[in-house]
């Protein structure tokens, strides 16, 4: 059932998936709405009876100051939020895509260090992709991002599984899924276009506060080409 919830997580994943690193300003901020939202649900079941406030009341308001912050935060450290956000996404690729093809064949400490070891690497290289390549990096970060939500492949449903269990696997979804895959690609192939072919330019002219920082780390290699 599409709830006015879920449908604006689908809207938020589609503007993410498709646009979100041409509008970096936006797409960052709003990904960082999203996370801190998602870590003040996490985090809300845990001071449940610590507060004299109610459940409900509580959640709501870790969702709205977490989603507060996330945003403020990313708004004010542009660069730092782009770091950050390719580090999560490494790690999780490191941890739940690439880890599991060298720690299937092991078991207990060994296994088990085999993950850590993956999720670190996915941490590092993704930091270093925020750092390097500012304009690639978001890219496949809001066209993951954006196509999780968009595919409702991440749902309300599973933020409310993983608070109550206090675990990241109701979050874990197939990354191999077509409508995720769908999203993901054509995304990821329509924001390559907008830059290539001068269109953002064009788009944050419309947007008031776009230009205080747009994602094009590529401008030296495009006026080589040029």
């Amino acid at each position: 059932m599409l709830t006015p919830l879920t449908g604006g997580l689908v809207l938020a994943g589609l503007a993410l998936a498709f646009v979100g690193a041409a509008v970096s300003v936006y797409a960052v901020t709003l990904t960082g709405l999203l996370v801190g939202a998602g870590a003040g649900y996490l985090f809300a079941p845990n001071v449940v009876g610590l507060v004299a406030v109610d459940g409900a009341v509580l959640t709501a308001g870790a969702v709205g100051v977490g989603g507060l912050l996330g945003g403020f935060l990313a708004y004010a450290g542009l660069s730092f939020a782009v770091l950050g956000i390719g580090a999560v996404v490494g790690g999780f690729a490191g941890r739940f895509a690439v880890g599991p093809f060298y720690a299937a064949d092991a078991a207990g400490i060994e296994g088990t260090a085999l993950l850590v070891g993956a999720t670190l690497a996915g941490v590092a290289v993704g930091a270093l992709f925020g750092f390097v390549l500012t304009r690639t990096t978001l890219v496949v970060s809001t066209a993951l991002i954006g196509a999780a939500f968009a595919s409702r492949s991440l749902t309300p449903a599973d933020f409310e599984a993983a608070a109550a269990e206090t675990t990241v696997e109701p979050l874990l979804f197939d990354l191999s899924a077509p409508a995720f895959l769908a999203v993901f690609v054509l995304g990821a192939l329509s924001q390559l276009g907008l830059f290539k072919f001068g269109y953002v330019t064009k788009l944050v002219g419309f947007l008031p506060g776009a230009r205080r920082w747009t994602a094009d780390d590529d401008r030296d290699a495009d006026a080589k080409g040029a």
